[in-house]
């Protein structure tokens, strides 16, 4: 089954603890600390593959979580870091935050796009000794690795598009002009996927072209499988306008080409100024003076004029070959580029300033900084603890809660932590 939509939940793995571990020797009475450091936990990564055509697969697995790294070891022996998790996705794939809608990465290129960062590992007590404190027995926790839901969306890169309705000949002209085989049937929705193939012109000349689901009137209103298709073009740098010139299903072809063209421009206002080419196929089921009155119409409209029998091949070199030379002049396929991260301030980075608001008899303190202080944190751990209440010391929370009216026994809320304040 061919998907090209999906949102998927990734996490990237946890930093390995920090060990508490002290020098064992034999003749050596009371040794130092020596406990190591925790490893980094696996990244996840996503990597364009071009085995892959479809997302259907990330409809079966949706959570894709990294490996935690290994908790730090005696002798100074840093733990293991995790290998990084890798994603392959169709080549055109778009990943977007899906809870702030922002764009991330466009993986057409063959560059690796890191969405969720590995947390470090958390220092062993060898990093806390000091002339005062020569056997402490805390060590950070490792930084739990970034978590987040991404939303997939594939837009396939194609240099031509073919466009119309169905049952209009799309698959067969794809067919003969490429070594792509599409399901060709005499009824409507024969191709329920985009199918690409390539068009080999001469030596040393070659595009892809796509062939594009029969797109229906209302599509851009999702008709049909209308945005299912319809995403699939906004890459392309030329439209192929394939028209049944016949009218052998009752519909008329000038018709159907202002309808086309409608829904393209509705769907995204930039396709209607996109470089287009017309196609009239089954030209052996008209009349001649249908195919004259049809091509005069589309020369009025600006369009250049093509007629085919696309089941036998008739007339495709020349729109392959028309269809090369305006590539040649058009600009390489479109890449989106990702949306810049939000990133801090480094002077906020540095500010160690808090707020303390009383809510209810109990003083609330915030800060952006104690967030990521408090993760590093072991508070199950007395010497943990005590380094804690340091950093709050040394960096004024302790005077700004007495200044804010703090006396002792009364409570005081940092984020999950709840503690009596002692002056």
């Amino acid at each position: 089954m061919f998907s090209d939509t999906a949102v998927i939940k990734v996490k990237a793995g946890d930093g390995g603890n920090g060990a508490v571990t002290f020098h064992r020797e034999k003749y050596v009475a009371s040794g130092g600390p020596d406990g190591g450091d925790g490893g980094r936990g696996g990244s996840v990564v996503f990597v364009a593959d071009d085995g892959i055509n479809t997302l259907s697969d990330f409809r079966y697995k949706r959570k894709y979580v990294a490996e935690n790294g290994q908790k730090g070891g005696p002798n100074r022996c840093a733990g293991k870091s995790a290998p990084d998790l890798i994603v392959r996705v169709p080549r055109g794939t778009l990943l977007y935050d899906q809870e702030t809608g922002r764009l991330m990465a466009d993986m057409s290129g063959d560059e690796p796009f890191t969405a969720a960062q590995g947390g470090r590992g958390g220092w062993g007590n060898s990093h806390f000794a000091t002339a005062t404190r020569q056997t402490p027995r805390f060590a950070k926790p490792g930084v739990p690795g970034e978590a987040l839901e991404i939303r997939l969306e594939l837009k396939l890169l194609a240099d031509v598009g073919l466009v119309g309705f169905p049952n209009v000949g799309k698959s067969s002209l794809l067919s003969v002009v490429s070594e792509a085989k599409p399901q060709v049937a005499d009824y409507h929705f024969t191709t329920l996927s985009p199918v690409l193939g390539v068009v080999r012109v001469e030596e040393g000349t070659s595009f892809v072209m796509a062939d594009i689901p029969g797109i229906i009137e209302g599509a851009s209103e999702g008709v049909g499988l209308g945005h299912e298709f319809l995403r699939h073009i906004d890459r392309c740098r030329l439209l192929v306008h394939v028209v049944d010139v016949a009218g052998s299903e009752g519909r008329d072809p000038l018709e159907d080409l202002d309808t086309i063209n409608r829904e393209l421009a509705a769907f995204n206002p930039e396709l209607a100024s996109r470089p287009m080419l017309v196609a009239g196929n089954k030209c052996d089921l008209a009349e001649d003076r249908q195919i004259e009155a049809f091509a005069a119409a589309v020369r009025e409209k600006g369009y250049e004029f093509f007629p085919l029998m696309a089941a036998i091949a008739h007339g495709t070199d020349a729109l392959v070959r028309r269809c090369a030379a305006l590539l040649s002049e058009l600009p390489p396929i479109r890449r989106y580029e990702p949306e810049p991260v939000q990133r801090p301030d480094p002077a906020v980075l540095r500010d160690r300033s808090v707020t303390v608001t009383r809510r209810d008899g109990v003083f609330v303190v915030e800060g952006e900084w104690l967030l990521r202080v408090m993760r590093g944190v072991n508070f199950d751990d007395e010497e943990g603890l005590q380094y804690f209440e340091r950093v709050l010391r040394s960096a004024g929370v302790i005077d700004a809660l007495v200044k804010a009216g703090a006396s002792e026994g009364d409570t005081v809320s940092l984020y999950d932590l709840e503690f009596d304040f002692v002056e």
